[in-house]
């Protein structure tokens, strides 16, 4: 397998990634109160009146940006807890760790299905103990 360089143009995208995503943080940290309205309502809670496995994703990233983690447990805990799995994905997209033993992990079936299991496991857990 021949891998390609990880040249300007990889290196200019994950930039302007980068800064979205800050921008992104910093737009949440500062103007965007939970309590304002600002947020979007779940579309999903809106027609079923349950809670879907991201409800309270944003509240709890507020939350965690202003280091209280009890409250962004309470918003939507399996979210917190798979923040590091989620970099861990974003990492692995990184075109030099194409065929990586971390990449072939993440891509497994097992591993996929895995996730799959644990969030449809917690949307019933919410729901049913309205956690």
């Amino acid at each position: 397998m021949i891998r390609e360089p990880f040249c300007a143009s990889n290196r200019q995208l994950l930039l302007i990634i980068a800064v979205i995503i800050a921008a992104g943080l910093l737009a949440l940290y500062f103007f965007a109160e939970p309590s304002s309205g600002l947020y979007p309502r779940c579309a999903f809670k809106m027609l079923t009146g349950l809670s879907c496995p991201g409800c309270g994703s944003q509240r709890a990233v507020h939350a965690l940006l202003h280091g209280d983690l009890g409250s962004a447990f309470a918003y939507n805990a399996l979210f917190i807890i798979e923040i590091p799995l989620i970099g861990l994905l974003l990492l692995s997209r990184i075109p030099r760790l194409r065929g990586s033993r971390l990449q072939r992990i993440l891509s497994a079936r097992v591993f996929i299905l895995s996730i799959l299991f644990t969030i449809i496991i917690w949307t019933i857990v919410r729901n049913i103990f309205d956690v």
